[in-house]
C-alpha cells in the first residue's frame, strides 16, 4: 500500500473524504490545503457512464479553459510554406516538414503537443509508433490536425487542452493552478464539464456522469456531487 508524507496526511484532515462537496465548496478546499514548493496543477477526474471499448462511446476532443492552463505548452508543427510561417508567427516552439519527422525519428520529443496540417499528415502518419503510445499523435477530433494551424497553436498555448476517455471511461483533465484564485478555477471547471455534456455520445446509456473528483497534483482527491455540477443545479438545491 502506497505512504503518503505528512502533507498529504495533514491534507485528508481538513476534509471528510466521503462527503461529496458542489463544485465551489471542493474547490474552496483545494484552497486551503497545505501548500507545496511548487505550484501544482489542479485536475478533475471525470468518470462517465461509457464503453470506450466501443468506438462510438470514446468521448473525446479539446476544451478552452477560460481561466487559463496556467502551463507552458510547448507546442511542435508539423508544416511547410506559408503554413509554416503562420505556425512559427503564433509562437511554435518547433517548426518544420519532413525534417522533423526525420527529427522526431531520432528521438527528438522536447515538446508537449504536436500539429500538423493535413497535407503532411502522410509523413506524421510514420511516427505513429513514436507519438501514438504518448498521445501526441495529431489527431482532427482535437483539432491539432488543421490548415488554420495560426489559429491551433494561438488556443492551445493560450490554455485549450485536450481530453480523451482512458480505458476505464475516467477523462482527466488540468483546469489550471493551485495559485489560481477559486472563481478562475470554478470557471475552468464550468467549461469541462459543458464540454464533456456536449460530448455524450448518442449511444451512451443510463447515467453519464458517475463521479467527479478534484485534486492537487500531489494531493488527496475532493468528492464532487455529480448532481450539483452546473450554477442552474446549485439553485435547485438551494430551493429544496
Amino acid at each position: 500500500m502506497a505512504q503518503h508524507g505528512k502533507r498529504y496526511t495533514d491534507a485528508t484532515r481538513r476534509f471528510d473524504g466521503q462527503q461529496l462537496h458542489s463544485p465551489a465548496e471542493a474547490l474552496d478546499i483545494i484552497k486551503t490545503l497545505p501548500a507545496t514548493k511548487f505550484d501544482e496543477s489542479v485536475e478533475l477526474a471525470v468518470r462517465l457512464g461509457v464503453d470506450p471499448r466501443k468506438a462510438d462511446q470514446m468521448v473525446r476532443g479539446t476544451v478552452s479553459l477560460p481561466s487559463g492552463s496556467g502551463k507552458t505548452v510547448r507546442v511542435a508543427v508539423f508544416a511547410a510554406g506559408p503554413a509554416a510561417e503562420e505556425a512559427r508567427a503564433a509562437g511554435a516552439d518547433v517548426v518544420g516538414a519532413d525534417d522533423l519527422v526525420e527529427k522526431v525519428q531520432n528521438g527528438f520529443m522536447d515538446f508537449d503537443l504536436a500539429i500538423a496540417t493535413p497535407d503532411l499528415m502522410g509523413q506524421v502518419g510514420r511516427l505513429g509508433r513514436v507519438l501514438g503510445p504518448r498521445g501526441l499523435m495529431p489527431n482532427p477530433k482535437t483539432g491539432t490536425v488543421t490548415a488554420d494551424v495560426g489559429k491551433a497553436v494561438a488556443e492551445f498555448k493560450g490554455g485549450r487542452v485536450e481530453y480523451r476517455t482512458d480505458r476505464y471511461g475516467n477523462v482527466h483533465t488540468p483546469i489550471g493552478k493551485a495559485s489560481f484564485d477559486q472563481p478562475a478555477l470554478l470557471a475552468n471547471f464550468r467549461a469541462v464539464v459543458e464540454e464533456l455534456n456536449r460530448a455524450k455520445p448518442a449511444s451512451a446509456k443510463g447515467r453519464y456522469i458517475k463521479g467527479v473528483t478534484i485534486s492537487t497534483t500531489m494531493g488527496p482527491g475532493i468528492k464532487v456531487d455529480a448532481s450539483r455540477l452546473r450554477p442552474q443545479d446549485e439553485v435547485a438545491a438551494a430551493s429544496a
